[in-house]
């Protein structure tokens, strides 16, 4: 019986004593729960030893694992991001950070603070619970916490009213869908449509004969002794001169008229020989994109699937009052007499931009009043730019100002990201 009762009491002194080892080493479940804590799932840096609601959101605070409990012991007090604001739900809580300290929000990754006088201008300080509450110098709120101060944006290339820069995480990047494209040079090429007839026009040829008469009439007297006669003739030429001018030739086509020329008997009658005049309707906002000497492609309902091949040979001077619309004068050659005039036909003019710096369609944002893109610089930061475009083609802007050559823009999620920044600037 005493050796039972010995044998009894070793065992009970042995697992005593690995208890208390297992205690010492903290690897007991409910050592590590009642070491560990509670934290609030919306807010991982705000922790207590008791549990309850969460004093910036209100929801109930949640157990932290032994595993979680470690981690957070390493950066209590560093797990949210303090160069921005955090981008959970609601969550208005920001932490100093010394210049120079690296801190990992949960959200957005990792950052480090700027060195001394690199974040820029102080502008004001805000209240770190209440964004709204705002002092021109330091001081504590009412709970004791110091005001936060609010920089000026560093390397910002312009400031954009009613925007601010933002910080989208590569989580949030995937979840929103965001894409970027860098800005580049190319070769930016398109098609101005519009639609025209062959031309049939009786004041354009009678111009141009009188034209050939004025200049028949100036050789026969140039050499006459009598100056009023070569007066009058010079002043014939240049006022049919002016005359086609008005009616939309250049200065090219009407010195091609040297009085040897037939007249272009196209414009009454067409003909299976030679060509034919096609006159187009571009709209005022493509005049820049068209000159003499593009080439077009023509096609009419008359005749599916062929193509007729012409020249863009003049533009005219002024706009109709009417459609707001300018005339361009095509020649195209009419093999077998198959354009008849006064027929409806479509017109391709081929334009040519040449090599630009271009600009993704997808990254304007285009509001009437100013024309937006968001550039991304690097570790999640999003800053806004006003920029200035030109012609459109191939699915790309002409870049003229605002986005240097190499950096990159957001192309998708714009307005998602463009309504962040407008809510950071509230702030």
């Amino acid at each position: 019986m005493n050796k039972k009762i010995l044998i009894a009491g070793l065992v009970v002194l042995a697992g005593a004593g690995a208890a208390s080892l297992v205690y010492r080493r903290g690897s007991s479940p409910h050592e590590a729960h009642q070491t560990a804590g509670y934290h609030c799932p919306m807010h991982p840096s705000y922790t207590s030893a008791n549990p309850g609601d969460c004093p910036i959101c209100g929801m109930q605070l949640v157990a932290i694992e032994p595993s979680a409990a470690t981690a957070s012991a390493a950066t209590t007090g560093k797990s949210m991001c303090v160069l921005h604001k955090c981008t959970m739900a609601n969550c208005k809580m920001e932490l100093p950070l010394a210049p120079g300290e690296t801190v990992t929000c949960p959200v957005c990754g990792t950052h480090t603070a700027p060195a001394a006088g690199a974040a820029g201008k102080i502008l004001y300080y805000r209240n770190p619970m209440n964004p709204a509450a705002t002092s021109p110098t330091p001081m504590k709120d009412s709970m004791g916490m110091d005001y936060i101060p609010v920089y000026a944006e560093a390397g910002s290339q312009t400031a954009v009213s009613g925007q601010a820069s933002t910080v989208i995480s590569a989580q949030k990047r995937r979840l929103i869908g965001m894409k970027t494209e860098a800005v580049a040079k190319r070769r930016l090429k398109f098609t101005v449509r519009a639609s025209g007839n062959v031309a049939h026009d009786p004041d354009l040829y009678n111009a141009i004969a009188e034209h050939h008469s004025a200049l028949v009439a100036r050789t026969g007297v140039k050499d006459s002794p009598w100056p009023d006669a070569r007066e009058r003739a010079e002043a014939l030429v240049r006022a049919s001169s002016l005359r086609l001018r008005q009616l939309g030739l250049s200065e090219a086509q009407i010195a091609a008229y040297t009085g040897h020329e037939a007249s272009p008997t196209n414009l009454l009658i067409g003909g299976a020989d030679g060509f034919v005049w096609v006159y187009a309707q571009i709209y005022e906002y493509e005049i820049s994109s068209v000159r003499p000497g593009l080439e077009a492609e023509i096609t009419t309902p008359a005749y599916p699937g062929r193509v007729f091949r012409g020249t863009v040979k003049a533009v005219d001077a002024n706009l109709s009052p009417e459609t707001r619309s300018l005339r361009v004068r095509i020649a195209v050659p009419n093999p077998g007499g198959l354009l008849k005039l006064e027929m409806f036909v479509n017109a391709a003019i081929k334009a040519d931009l040449g090599t630009v710096l271009a600009l993704p369609e997808s990254a304007l944002l285009d509001s009437g009043a100013r024309k937006l893109v968001f550039v991304d610089l690097g570790e999640g930061r999003i800053e806004p730019r006003e920029v200035r475009v030109g012609r459109e083609a191939d699915g790309y802007y002409e870049l003229l100002s605002g986005v240097r050559e190499g950096e990159t823009v957001v192309t998708t999620a714009n307005f998602l990201i463009d309504s962040e920044s407008k809510l950071k600037a509230l702030r």
